[in-house]
């Protein structure tokens, strides 16, 4: 009659099976025997213990006022009256701003955080004790120690987790900007209607907590407006991909083209238009005349080697591909997710793992003829006046190796490769206009095909302007 709780279970798989089978095989068990199995999502968890399982899932509140009413629920009147101190409540309401923040900052992607962290609530807790601790021992004539405490927040509670530089200068802008002297002040706020509120229980705190909006605007966290833009438009998009993806994969019962017909089509079309393969020899011979040792060549010798898996992929998959459509060969795993993926004009998993994001298969498909373009035209003509770096799959690797053949030509001058910092400049030529390499005397390259987010260019006063906004 007992209950048994198994914890991370994801990281001892084989055990579920083992553990459906003992359930299911057993002669007699007490009506109150229960089995509770935490995990995270894993696709190999066995599907029949799943399915006969009761799913609970634990989500982090959506938005400041859910958030906050969540951690306030959970703070007892003990707890709001621990410390006689004045800064004890407005700190720890500011504390439990500071977590919903650095929460809710996960749903904007990359413009939240660099990296997505997993913020949880023995931050908040930790952060808490740390001020409570610091209260008590805190010299009344000095008053509190912002420094110390702007240092255990964005560097050792929270920031312990941080491992981006940007994100850790973002997580001590919170801090220092939100916790100071200046909070204890009537007009602070944490942004325009997000004030400290002056309660003495927590039904104070929560009553004013309810008057919050239940949407925020992106500006709450120091985001720029279109932030919710690419929010939203990135959870539509992610609706609409699981809507596609479990729709019935049958084939067509009516009189139209069945799915089987659409992709083997879409596949002569590409096998088609898809590039040769690479002569290992002959891009060793090309590479020896432009000089093997150099660089940039040794840059391009890399891209072309990794073209060329993707190209080997592309058409083996293909051919296969075709070959189970006829019923050839068996229908893999992978040859049906291609498949399904082809259908919906999306990026069959097996190639998306060795290439470049895309929004649709038509995009991706066009985008691997040009980028095989400039390496082919490259390898075969010699080095180009211009190169479109966003076609590169190591763009970074381009930058270093540029620097290492700009350091080499200026050798005499005593340059060396730890002082050269890359410069840019965005000239005013479109890419039409460039007939030749930059001046020997200024170096460097000529690069196209990037783009801003978030800002539009000004190409006649040469600045940033703000963006036209989305529609």
């Amino acid at each position: 009659g007992g209950w048994l709780l198994l914890q991370n279970c994801h990281l001892g798989l084989e055990f579920l099976s083992e553990l459906m089978d003992t359930i299911t095989t057993i002669e007699s068990m007490s009506e109150d025997f229960r089995t509770w199995i935490t995990t995270e999502a894993h696709p190999e968890f066995p599907i029949n213990l799943l399915q006969s399982s009761i799913k609970f899932t634990n989500e982090p509140p959506q938005g400041v006022k859910a958030g906050l009413k969540r951690t306030y629920s959970a703070v007892t009147q003990d707890l709001l009256e621990v410390s006689k101190m004045p800064q004890w409540k407005p700190l720890l309401y500011a504390v439990a701003f500071l977590h919903s923040t650095v929460q809710e900052r996960r749903k904007f992607g990359p413009l939240g955080w660099n990296i997505p962290y997993e913020f949880n609530q023995a931050d908040f807790t930790a952060s808490v004790q740390f001020i409570q601790n610091h209260l008590n021992d805190v010299d009344i004539k000095h008053g509190v120690n912002w420094s110390c405490v702007h240092y255990m927040l964005g560097e050792v509670q929270y920031g312990g987790r941080v491992t981006d530089d940007f994100d850790k200068a973002l997580l001590n802008t919170y801090a220092r900007v939100w916790f100071g002297e200046h909070m204890f002040g009537e007009k602070f706020c944490f942004y325009k209607g997000y004030v400290i509120p002056k309660g003495k229980t927590v039904e104070d705190y929560l009553q004013y907590i309810e008057q919050l909006p239940v949407i925020d605007t992106p500006e709450v966290f120091g985001l720029h407006p279109n932030a919710d833009i690419t929010y939203q438009t990135n959870l539509a998009n992610e609706t609409l991909s699981t809507i596609v993806s479990i729709q019935p994969k049958g084939s067509s019962s009516g009189g139209g083209e069945t799915r089987e017909a659409v992709v083997q089509r879409l596949a002569d079309e590409m096998l088609e238009k898809l590039p040769p393969d690479y002569n290992p020899h002959e891009v060793k011979a090309q590479l020896q005349k432009m000089g093997a040792i150099q660089p940039i060549n040794i840059f391009l010798r890399q891209e072309i080697d990794r073209m060329q898996h993707v190209i080997s992929r592309v058409r083996t998959t293909l051919t296969d591909l075709k070959l189970a459509i006829d019923g050839t060969i068996i229908m893999s795993e992978e040859l049906q997710d291609a498949l399904d993926n082809m259908y919906d004009a999306r990026i069959p998993k097996l190639w998306f793992r060795i290439s470049w994001e895309s929004t649709t298969l038509g995009f991706w498909f066009t985008e691997l003829l040009e980028r095989n373009h400039q390496f082919s035209s490259w390898l075969q003509d010699g080095r180009p006046n211009q190169f479109w770096m966003a076609g590169f799959f190591n763009p970074q690797g381009f930058l270093t190796a540029m620097r290492q053949e700009t350091t080499r030509m200026n050798l005499a001058k005593g340059w060396a490769l730890d002082s050269v910092v890359l410069h840019n400049e965005v000239t005013k030529m479109m890419k039409e206009d460039v007939v030749g390499p930059p001046p020997a005397d200024i170096g460097g390259v000529y690069i196209y095909g990037l783009y801003l987010e978030g800002a539009g260019w000004d190409r006649r006063n040469s600045k940033l302007i703000e963006s036209p906004p989305k529609v």
